[in-house]
């Protein structure tokens, strides 16, 4: 809690001062506020006036307080609880048989909602009239029962759509951060059957905000795990045009809002799309700064989150690994900052872009640091970040000349891989090399390096391969092993031909 809302919290609770139960919240409050972990035997100690058997019911009591103080000073330009306040509002004055009073504040409800797309609203406002309807004569308006049964049955429709497009969302979102990209044929045909089999036939002709919004991250989500990029872009820049079109929507969903912009960078990204994805990058940057996006802890915790991976995802498309290395020391203090509001997924996701830049800028060791993290972190999210950490991991070793640990690691990331079904052709090339490399001379490992690079450059255009090669520029690597220059003035040069080349064409 912020220190505003915790000295709100003390008048709210103590305009009841008389009562010892208060009291004991406000000192039970205090006494979890001094302390850096919870330990319960330190604060019976320290606290004599809380009972052990007390305990369990002043928490529980505190956790109301806590909500109910925060909820008198929240944002006033919530929707949804004002909304919600109305509601309350409208039955208060049912209960208090002044029907035509309540009706008149349905009807205001149904037209805010409808305003700001809250479908659910409206659906909880035209059940409460019709109940009023049933058993009270208002005589409110004449065809008044034909007309809210009208109303019943359009949101009832764009209801259950804004269901199955949202389940549908939602799943393919799941099955991306349990396994990530499609690994082979039987996962490609796994996801076009589920999303074939669970679109609406008629979800093309959606017209409700709710309704296109869940359809174009459905589709998002379908075209990134089959690795469609031209097809994501084209999903994820709906999703934000969208929100320019109902630039209200802004304030409404801003997380959903946030979201999308971080995808669209990131298609921007896979894509290579340098010329949109700085000036987006920018925008975003400028909009993490408004009142929007820093107005709670959901909003900033998203912002930065996706803001700094975006920075980070530019430092690799341009080549500038060992410029990038300034973001980390406010990342790992963010991290910190934040950890009890970020989830893990994204935690370790940071830790392999991290290691990424460490090992792009040449500091193997440090870039070893971060991919134990990952490695040793017991979690079932993101089998093919697992995977990849790994593989860097060894390829960093290789770097390091550990050739004491590298025989181990070989077999051991290779029936990891193996394991989670995650080893494609680059993989298996990989290894092979890998393996190899124990029993070459000084003067062939160069040729082989090109041999391996020349195998692995057939794939780059693959899509079930080309997952690879997004996790970990081998090729780059390759390159600079032959050259015998850092990986980062191979991904330079790489970056000024391609824009050089895309200008020539604008």
């Amino acid at each position: 809690m912020q220190k505003a809302e915790k000295r709100n919290f003390k008048l709210f609770v103590n305009r009841n001062n008389g009562e010892t139960e208060d009291l004991k919240v406000v000192t039970l409050f205090d006494a979890l506020d001094k302390m850096e972990a919870y330990d319960e035997d330190t604060l019976l100690r320290k606290n004599p006036t809380i009972k052990k058997q007390q305990l369990s019911n002043l928490k529980a009591q505190l956790f109301r307080q806590i909500l109910s103080s925060l909820r008198l000073i929240q944002d006033e330009n919530n929707v949804e609880i004002d909304l919600h306040e109305q509601m309350d509002y409208a039955k208060i004055l049912y209960d208090k048989a002044l029907y035509q009073q309540s009706l008149k504040v349905l009807e205001k409800i149904k037209e805010h909602a409808r305003e700001y797309h809250q479908l659910s609203y409206v659906l909880q406002a035209l059940t409460f009239e019709k109940k009023i309807e049933s058993l009270h004569i208002t005589r409110s308006i004449e065809n008044r029962a034909e007309q809210l049964a009208r109303e019943t049955e359009i949101a009832d429709e764009q209801w259950i759509m804004m269901g199955r497009l949202s389940n549908l969302a939602l799943q393919l979102y799941g099955w991306y951060i349990q396994m990530g990209h499609a690994r082979d044929e039987k996962d490609v045909m796994a996801v076009k059957a589920f999303f074939q089999s669970n679109m609406p036939v008629n979800a093309k002709n959606v017209e409700s905000f709710y309704e296109k919004l869940y359809l174009y991250q459905a589709a998002c989500w379908y075209h990134y795990i089959l690795q469609d990029f031209l097809l994501f872009y084209r999903s994820c820049q709906k999703w934000v045009d969208l929100f320019e079109q109902c630039p209200v929507m802004k304030g409404v969903e801003t997380v959903q809002y946030i979201k999308g912009v971080h995808n669209l960078l990131i298609a921007h990204f896979v894509l290579l799309n340098h010329e949109k994805f700085i000036p987006t990058l920018e925008a975003f940057e400028a909009f993490t700064q408004s009142e929007l996006a820093t107005r709670n802890t959901t909003t900033t915790v998203q912002s930065f989150v996706y803001l700094y991976i975006s920075k980070i995802d530019r430092h690799f498309m341009e080549g500038t690994f060992t410029e990038g290395l300034s973001l980390i020391p406010e990342i790992e203090e963010r991290l910190e900052a934040y950890e009890i509001h970020m989830d893990r997924h994204r935690v370790l996701v940071f830790y392999y872009k991290i290691a990424c830049l460490l090992f792009g800028s040449g500091d193997n060791e440090r870039a070893i640091e971060y991919l134990n993290k990952i490695i040793h972190w017991k979690v079932d999210l993101r089998t093919d970040l697992q995977c990849y950490a790994r593989l860097l991991h060894l390829i960093a070793h290789y770097e390091l000349g550990h050739w004491e640990l590298l025989e181990y690691l070989i077999k051991s990331v290779y029936r990891f891989m193996a394991k989670m079904q995650n080893l494609s052709v680059v993989e298996e090339e990989i290894f092979k090399f890998l393996r190899k490399a124990f029993s070459l001379k000084p003067g062939q490992v160069r040729s082989a390096f090109a041999t391996l690079r020349d195998k692995l450059v057939r794939y780059e255009e693959s899509p079930l391969e080309s997952r690879s090669f997004m996790y970990l520029d081998i090729i780059s690597w390759l390159e600079s092993k032959i050259r015998q220059v850092p990986v980062q003035e191979i991904m330079q040069e790489k970056y000024r031909l391609d824009y050089q080349r895309k200008k020539r064409y604008l």
